[in-house]
C-alpha cells in the first residue's frame, strides 16, 4: 500500500489583490486571515485592500493614518455647512468630536477593524453631521453598506498642515486647567518631529531620536514599484541624501512606503533636491519594461524580504 503523503494540502493561491488564508490578516490583529476577517462570522464580512483609493491625496491620507503623529486637513463636505477637519489623532483617540462651536473633527488613527476604514470614516462623519450636541462620536458596531469618506467630500486636493505637537486639540478652547495642560504636554512628548517634503507627494522626514528617517508612500502598483526600485538599487541610484540607506518598506492599505535611514542631523530641507531627483529616476525606471538583470533580480528579492505590513 502506498504511503500517504505527509505533505499537507496547500491552500489555493489567492487571486491578485486577495489575501491568502494563511497570510497575516491585514487588519493588524496579528492573526492569520482565515482565523480573523476570513473566518465565518469573523470581524468583518469584507476586507478592502485599498480603502482610500479615489481620495484626493490617497498616499498622504495613508501617511497621516499610519506614520505622521500630528497633522490636520480641512475637508469640504457639501452635506453640511459646518467646519469639518480631518485630524491624525484626537484626544482619547476619539473617532470624531463635535465641538462646542458645532465644528466636526474626524480622527484618522482609529482602529475599528470593520474591514474598510474609509467606510468607517464615512459612517462616523455622517453620524457627527446628524449630531448637534457636543461630544465624542464613534461606532459601536459594523457600519454596513453606505457612503465612504471619498463619497462625502468634494476636495480635489488636500491642504495638509503638519504640527509640532497636539496643540490643535485646543484650537477652539482655552487651556484653563492643569489636567488639560498636562495631557497636552504628555501627548506632545510622544510626538516625533515630522516634516512633509514640499517637492514630492507624501514623503515625510521624521526624527525618532537615535535616527532620522524618510518615509515615502507611493501610489504605484506593488510589483511594478518593486521592479523599479530594484533597478535603481542595482544602479546605485537609491540615495536621498549623503549617507542615507534604503532599508525597506512598509505596506499599508494596499500601497508601499519605502523607508530610508538618514544620518542624525540631516534634517528635512536637504532632502528636497535629492528626493525630486529620485522621483524622476523612479519614473524612468517604472517606464522600463525589459527583463531584470541578475543583479536587479537579486536586489528585488532582497527588497521583497524587507517589507513590513502595518495594515
Amino acid at each position: 500500500m502506498a504511503k500517504k503523503s505527509r505533505t499537507k494540502a496547500r491552500d489555493t493561491a489567492p487571486a491578485e489583490g486577495e489575501v491568502g488564508p494563511r497570510q497575516p490578516c491585514p487588519c493588524g490583529s496579528g492573526k492569520r486571515y482565515k482565523a480573523c476577517h476570513g473566518a465565518a462570522g469573523g470581524a468583518a464580512p469584507v476586507f478592502v485592500n485599498r480603502p482610500f483609493e479615489g481620495l484626493p491625496g490617497e498616499c498622504d491620507v495613508i501617511a497621516l493614518r499610519e506614520l505622521v503623529p500630528a497633522a490636520t486637513v480641512p475637508l469640504t463636505v457639501p452635506s453640511t455647512d459646518r467646519e469639518v477637519r480631518l485630524c491624525t489623532l484626537l484626544p482619547m483617540a476619539a473617532p470624531a468630536m463635535v465641538r462646542d462651536s458645532g465644528a466636526i473633527w474626524l480622527g484618522l488613527q482609529v482602529a475599528h477593524q470593520y474591514g474598510d476604514p474609509a467606510r468607517d470614516l464615512g459612517a462616523v462623519l455622517e453620524a457627527a453631521i446628524a449630531t448637534t450636541e457636543p461630544g465624542i462620536v464613534g461606532l459601536t458596531s459594523p457600519p454596513g453598506e453606505g457612503k465612504r469618506l471619498q463619497d462625502l467630500i468634494t476636495d480635489d486636493s488636500l491642504d495638509i498642515t503638519v504640527h509640532d505637537g497636539f496643540g490643535y486639540w485646543a484650537d477652539d478652547v482655552e487651556v484653563k486647567d492643569d489636567a488639560m495642560a498636562a495631557a497636552l504636554e504628555e501627548a506632545n512628548g510622544a510626538a516625533n518631529p515630522t516634516v512633509r517634503l514640499s517637492g514630492v507627494e507624501a514623503a515625510y522626514w521624521t526624527n525618532v531620536g537615535p535616527k532620522e528617517h524618510l518615509r515615502w508612500v507611493m501610489p504605484h502598483q506593488e510589483d511594478e514599484l518593486l521592479s523599479a526600485l530594484a533597478r535603481l538599487h542595482a544602479a546605485g541610484q537609491d540615495s536621498v541624501a549623503e549617507g542615507s540607506r534604503f532599508v525597506g518598506m512598509f505596506r499599508a492599505h494596499g500601497l508601499l512606503a519605502p523607508v530610508w535611514d538618514l544620518p542624525v542631523g540631516t534634517g528635512a530641507d536637504v532632502l528636497e533636491g535629492p528626493a525630486a531627483t529620485f522621483a524622476a529616476d523612479l519614473t524612468e525606471a517604472l517606464s522600463q519594461s525589459g527583463d531584470l538583470s541578475a543583479a536587479e533580480r537579486s536586489a528585488r528579492a532582497g527588497l521583497a524580504n524587507r517589507q513590513v505590513t502595518i495594515r
